[in-house]
């Protein structure tokens, strides 16, 4: 498949900080590909990397089969990015904001018209075209901000946190309005904290951590990588010691925890954990409710491969 990006060997450095380390990275043509990991761990810098923002140490960045550089502007206008700080004009309306943006890219009058009405359709900003920026909501700001980065219809599209503080309702019409563009035939390079819009939006999900790419794949060969195969909860008053061993001598357990009456368990690979369980709680003639079993999720990845939850 067509790589819209290959990275090889990226390097960055902040004096002693390593803060991007020889990363190899290719985004496919056409795919919505998620750039996870936590705080700290190079995300924003590749990021200002792949769009020559920032000067890199050492390595390559091809964008359309084309070395990037800061006066690529060829590339530049073949891109739409939406940072996750808000820049729009406070005295221009919607309709204007988006307007102005597009017209960086798009000098005849009557294609920006119509594609200045794509990208408010896209965000459903029809009913606040005449609003100026501090009459609108965080939700509908954050529409706005989109609207404005994606205008000019780029082929490969840069959101980052582009979900932060918004009301239900908006982040529902973002994450439809991503969904459309990549249907329109943009890539697209998403980053965010909400696991189940990765979940949701995701062909592939790149993590990186202190600056080196540790897993790539999708949401369910990442899942497939890590020890965990489900979880189990519940709660229950007191439970003795004597229970306590019986319980953790369960079949391929891996993981125990009992906390304010709730019991949390990790399995390995296998089956039957469930059945196994509920026998020796009858057996003993334990009181128990809020019985949960689970998948293991994204954030279990993340603990597994870096030992933080993603928003560390």
């Amino acid at each position: 498949m067509e790589n819209v990006i290959e990275i090889r060997g990226l390097t960055k450095k902040y004096k002693e900080l390593i803060a991007v380390n020889n990363l190899d990275l290719d985004v496919a043509r056409g795919k919505i590909l998620g750039l996870l990991g936590p705080n700290g761990s190079g995300k924003s810098t590749t990021i200002n990397c792949i769009l020559s923002l920032l000067k890199k140490d050492g390595g390559s960045v091809k964008i359309f089969d084309k070395e990037m550089s800061p006066d690529a502007y060829d590339i530049k206008a073949r891109i739409g990015v939406v940072f996750q700080d808000v820049g729009v004009y406070d005295e221009l309306n919607v309709y204007e904001n988006i307007d102005y943006f597009c017209g960086h890219y798009i000098r005849d009058k009557n294609e920006r018209k119509k594609l200045v009405q794509r990208a408010i359709d896209l965000v459903s900003l029809n009913d606040f075209v005449k609003f100026k920026p501090k009459k609108l909501s965080g939700g509908l700001l954050r529409r706005l901000n989109i609207a404005c980065g994606i205008a000019h219809k780029p082929e490969l599209i840069i959101l980052d946190e582009p979900t932060v503080a918004v009301d239900p309702q908006s982040r529902n019409n973002i994450l439809e309005g991503i969904k459309n563009l990549n249907k329109e035939g943009s890539t697209i390079i998403y980053t965010s904290h909400y696991m189940d819009e990765v979940d949701f939006l995701c062909d592939d999900i790149v993590i990186i951590d202190k600056g080196k790419l540790v897993a790539k794949g999708t949401s369910n060969e990442l899942k497939d990588m890590i020890e965990v195969n489900e979880k189990i909860s519940f709660t229950a008053n007191d439970l003795s010691d004597d229970l306590v061993e019986k319980i953790k001598g369960l079949n391929n357990l891996i993981d125990f925890a009992y906390d304010d009456k709730t019991v949390k368990l990790k399995f390995s690979a296998g089956q039957g954990y469930l059945i196994d369980l509920i026998k020796v709680l009858d057996e003993n003639k334990v009181t128990y409710k809020s019985l949960n079993v689970e998948k293991p999720s994204l954030n279990d990845v993340f603990l597994d491969l870096t030992g933080k939850d993603l928003r560390d």
